[in-house]
C-alpha cells in the first residue's frame, strides 16, 4: 500500500483539485480530506456517508455549581479569560489546559471530552472517500487528522487497495505534519509567485525533516514564467523533481462549479497533463 501526500504551502493553489482529479487515474484507491478544518472534497465528490464516528478533539472544563464555594482562584489562575467573574466557562476559550481544576479547592471543576466532530466513511463514483465533518466553532488538529488517515488505512486494507491519496492541509502547521508523517512521497502543489516559492520552500523542509521524498506540481506555470524558472531551478539544486506544470485554463473553474473532477470535464490538455504528473508520482515510488 502507498500513501501520497498533496500539500501546499499556503490555500488556493490547486491542491485539491489536482488531489481529486488523481483518483481517475488510480485504479484501486482511497482518499482522505484531511484539511479537517476546511473539508471541501465533499463537494466535488458527492459522498454516500455509510459509517459515521464522533471523534473527540479537545477537553473542556465544566464547573459543578453545588460544589463551587466561588472562591475565584480559576479565575486568577486562567491565563485564557475562560472563566468570567460569575465563573462560568467560555468553551470557546477554554483551551483544556486543567489550572482551574488543579487549583480549585473544592474539587469542582472537571475535565471532559469535547467531541470535535464525526469522521465519515463514504463512498463515491471513484471508490472509497474519508473526510471529516468538524462541529461549528471547532477547530482542527493533529488527532483529528491522524483520526482520518487512520480510517483510511483501515478501509483500504479491507478493500484491496492500491493507494491512499490525502488531500492535506495547507500551511506547514501540525495538521500538516501529521498528514505527511509516515507518507510514502509529498506532492507539493505551487504557484508561480514570491510567496508561491517562499511557501513551497517551507513545506518541503518540513517534508524533508519528516524524511518524506518531495515532487513538485507548478500550478498556473504560465503567468509568470520567470518565477517558475526560478522555482523549477531552485528544486533542481535542491534534488526535488518537478513532475508538472500545469497551464492556467478558465475549465478549472467551470469544472469545480460544475462538481466535477477535471478528467470528469473533458478538457484534453489538463487531463493529460494531470495524468503525466500522475505517471511521474507512479514512476518515483516504483524507483525507491
Amino acid at each position: 500500500m502507498r500513501e501520497i501526500a498533496v500539500v501546499s504551502g499556503k490555500g488556493g493553489t490547486g491542491k485539491t483539485t489536482v488531489a481529486a482529479s488523481f483518483m481517475s487515474f488510480a485504479p484501486e484507491c482511497v482518499i482522505a480530506d484531511c484539511d479537517v478544518d476546511a473539508s471541501n472534497l465533499p463537494i466535488l465528490l458527492t459522498p454516500r456517508s455509510i459509517e459515521q464516528t464522533p471523534i473527540v478533539g479537545s477537553i473542556v472544563a465544566v464547573v459543578d455549581k453545588d460544589m463551587c464555594n466561588s472562591c475565584g482562584k480559576c479565575f486568577n489562575a486562567c491565563r485564557f479569560d475562560a472563566i468570567d467573574g460569575a465563573l462560568a466557562i467560555d468553551e470557546q476559550r477554554c483551551e483544556g489546559c486543567g489550572v482551574c481544576a488543579y487549583v480549585c479547592p473544592t474539587d469542582a471543576i472537571t475535565m471532559e471530552e469535547r467531541v470535535a466532530g464525526t469522521l465519515h466513511r463514504s463512498t463515491t463514483r471513484f471508490g472509497p472517500f474519508i473526510y471529516m465533518d468538524m462541529r461549528y466553532r471547532e477547530e482542527g488538529s493533529g488527532k483529528l487528522v491522524t483520526a482520518v488517515r487512520e480510517k483510511a488505512h483501515e478501509v483500504a486494507g479491507e478493500s484491496g487497495a492500491e493507494t491512499i491519496i490525502i488531500d492535506g492541509p495547507p500551511g506547514i502547521g501540525c495538521p500538516v505534519i501529521a498528514s505527511l508523517t509516515g507518507a510514502d512521497l509529498a506532492l507539493v502543489v505551487c504557484e508561480p509567485t514570491f510567496s508561491g516559492k517562499w511557501d513551497l520552500e517551507r513545506v518541503s523542509e518540513l517534508a524533508g525533516s519528516l524524511s518524506v521524498p518531495t515532487a513538485v506540481c507548478i500550478n498556473k506555470y504560465d503567468i509568470n514564467t520567470d518565477m517558475t524558472a526560478s522555482i523549477t531551478k531552485w528544486c533542481d539544486s535542491n534534488g526535488i523533481p518537478v513532475v508538472g506544470k500545469m497551464p492556467y485554463d478558465i475549465d478549472v473553474y467551470r469544472a469545480i462549479a460544475s462538481r466535477k473532477t477535471l478528467p470528469e470535464y473533458g478538457n484534453a490538455a489538463l487531463t493529460s497533463a494531470l495524468g503525466d504528473v500522475w505517471d511521474s508520482l507512479v514512476g518515483l515510488l516504483d524507483s525507491r
